[in-house]
């Protein structure tokens, strides 16, 4: 190909889907890379509670960052239940469609396994677009995971973040060479604050804000607080939070506590919260909204322990090596390294596994989710991977010869 033509070259249209302020974290470098080729066009969606102040209006950061936003969709309705969060999909679906049929991108990418997530996926399937998937084929144990694997189905490309989550995807039937083991971008801004400026500023508690207890964070023992409700225990937000809420307080350590997801009982737990700080009951507990996600490491990396519930205490704390207390069952089937440690939602056993988890120290670094390149990866493979809509499988292909034998038995 002569320079003149490769010049010429149309770019392609690379369309991220941004939807909460964990699904940011974990694709930043993947934008910085694609922004940074001269073959994409980055476009950015983005929608629900990236646009909301109360969960942090993660897309101030992403202006801040130099990210251009595309497109906005408010797709969040009130009342954080099963119902407002089924609604929330559809209007996403809506909304998302209209985006995309201005845009017109070449492929569509959409991330992990939120509501907002598949209804990206949904959208962008019925509009013949090709649909590139990060974070599919990981186990956690709830309802996530049918979300997840549905959009696994429903996508052209994954970008798997570890090995299990590879031969998982490969086993429900995708073509290997669509599967693409790049790791986790949130781990690459974890290994470059690691080991390149992982000490506090010094100004930290009005640099951020938030509310309640201010200490001197430089010199005094802390631990991260972190929970958000089990959509399929959502009932039990509040009688969860409070268990975590009891622990916190009779462990009588200083505490930072960052705001839950938009999920169906987000706003129990965030009355319980509520509740127990106006009361004085949290006196050592200051709370945050959001933070930019360098600075987010930096307070793991110098805490003690992280508590709670978020696949961060297992994904990147795993990579930092941040002693972790897992409460309950919202990440209990998710791929760990050795420095998580499973509780129940009762405080009696979380205040005890988290004095022995400060006490233990920090653990060994794992890889199991990369090893800090992964934006640069995911950025080649959306470049560069060829845009293959799926198709039913040839009569030559084991999958379809199982799929007619089922059809066959069903008589259909």
């Amino acid at each position: 190909m002569s320079e003149a033509t490769d010049n010429n070259r149309k770019k392609r249209k690379v369309c991220v889907v941004v939807t909460a302020r964990p699904s940011y974290a974990r694709v930043r470098t993947a934008l910085q890379a694609l922004r940074a080729r001269e073959d994409v066009e980055l476009q950015i969606i983005a929608v629900a509670s990236t646009l909301l102040h109360r969960y942090g209006e993660v897309v101030r950061v992403m202006e801040d960052d130099g990210f251009t936003i595309n497109w906005r969709i408010h797709s969040i309705l009130e009342g954080e239940n099963l119902v407002t969060q089924a609604k929330s999909t559809a209007i996403g679906l809506a909304e998302t469609a209209t985006a995309l049929d201005n845009l017109k991108p070449d492929v569509v990418v959409t991330i992990a396994d939120r509501y907002e997530t598949i209804a990206t996926a949904i959208a962008a399937t019925y509009m013949n677009l090709p649909l590139a998937h990060i974070q599919g084929g990981e186990v956690t144990g709830n309802i996530d995971d049918r979300v997840r694997h549905a959009v696994t189905k429903m996508a052209d490309l994954h970008l798997v973040a570890s090995k299990g989550a590879r031969d998982f995807v490969i086993s429900m039937g995708e073509p290997p060479e669509t599967v693409h083991l790049t790791g986790c971008p949130s781990i690459d801004i974890a290994a470059k604050v690691k080991h390149e400026s992982p000490a506090l500023p010094e100004n930290f508690f009005q640099l951020f804000g938030g509310v309640g207890a201010e200490f001197d964070i430089h010199n005094e023992p802390y631990i991260v607080v972190m929970q958000h409700p089990v959509t399929t225990e959502y009932e039990q937000a509040y009688d969860q939070a409070e268990q975590t809420l009891r622990a916190v307080s009779e462990l009588k350590v200083n505490a930072l506590w960052f705001w839950p997801n938009v999920d169906a009982g987000a706003d129990a737990t965030s009355k319980a919260i509520r509740v127990w700080r106006e009361r004085g009951k949290v006196p050592k507990v200051h709370f945050f909204r959001n933070m930019p996600p360098e600075d987010f490491y930096r307070v793991l990396i110098n805490s003690r322990a992280i508590i709670g519930n978020s696949s961060v205490a297992i994904r990147e704390c795993s990579f930092l090596g941040v002693p972790a207390v897992n409460i309950g069952n919202r990440q209990v089937s998710r791929e760990r390294g050795p420095n998580v440690v499973d509780v129940p939602h009762d405080w009696r056993a979380i205040k005890e596994a988290t004095e022995r988890q400060m006490a233990h120290g920090p653990y060994p670094s794992a890889d199991i989710y990369g090893h800090g390149d992964a934006g640069e990866r995911i950025a080649r493979v959306l470049a560069e991977a060829p845009l293959t809509l799926k198709h039913a499988y040839p009569p030559t292909d084991p999958r379809h010869t199982t799929a007619k034998t089922i059809a066959t038995q069903l008589g259909e």
